[in-house]
């Protein structure tokens, strides 16, 4: 699969750059997408929450009301679940929600989401480009100038870079990432994705080996 190489002024440079079949034409395989997203989202996840139930709520010693002759439920206690301050039932526990996948899965389900954009024309090559210093206003300009300023977007760069991080992140569409760093969810969660000329080498290179 060949893709045009776009100025940063979004005018066609006359180059090509070859995306690997094994790689962005293979089928996509949805169950395993499912899978390394759904890995990916619970790993995210804290799992710090917590309520405090009957036996660790303050209060509660003395017995509320007389057993009878108020007309009221009896109660021996404040804690009690069904009164306003009372202890939380069956509440939410610190738990740990990690989740695996095996490598040669993962590694699939990248191809699968890298197949499903370039099916669906949402790949687009992009010449290296960087700036002197972060400047939210120039990163702007190459994404109006590409027409993606509406679009949500995933940049993908060859290596770190402070200066295009910092001047994309103001940017409420706009994604920076490492390539070989994307995850499944990163490329999916993007409308479009963008890759720099000499990025395409690094993201393709884990999915070969």
């Amino acid at each position: 699969m060949e893709l045009k190489v776009l100025k940063i002024n979004g005018t066609d440079s006359g180059e090509k750059v070859n995306l690997p079949d094994e790689i962005f034409g293979i089928e996509p395989n949805t169950h395993l997408i499912y899978q390394a997203v759904r890995t990916y989202l619970s790993n995210r996840r804290q799992g710090t929450h917590k309520t405090k139930e009957r036996s660790e709520v303050r209060g509660g010693g003395k017995k509320p009301y007389r057993q009878k002759g108020t007309g009221n439920a009896r109660r021996g206690t404040s804690r009690s679940p069904v009164m306003v301050g009372g202890g939380t039932i069956f509440g939410p526990k610190p738990h740990r929600y990690y989740l695996d996948i095996p490598k040669k899965a993962a590694r699939l389900a990248r191809k699968s989401a890298l197949s499903l954009k370039a099916k669906e024309n949402e790949i687009t090559v992009v010449e290296d480009f960087n700036f002197e210093k972060p400047r939210t206003k120039d990163m702007l300009e190459v994404i109006k100038s590409l027409k993606l300023d509406a679009t949500k977007t995933l940049l993908l760069v060859p290596e770190k870079n402070e200066n295009l991080y910092k001047s994309g992140r103001n940017l409420p569409k706009l994604n920076v990432l490492i390539s070989d760093q994307a995850a499944t969810y990163d490329l999916l969660n993007n409308k479009m994705i963008l890759i720099q000329k000499s990025a395409v080498e690094k993201l393709c290179k884990p999915l070969l080996s």
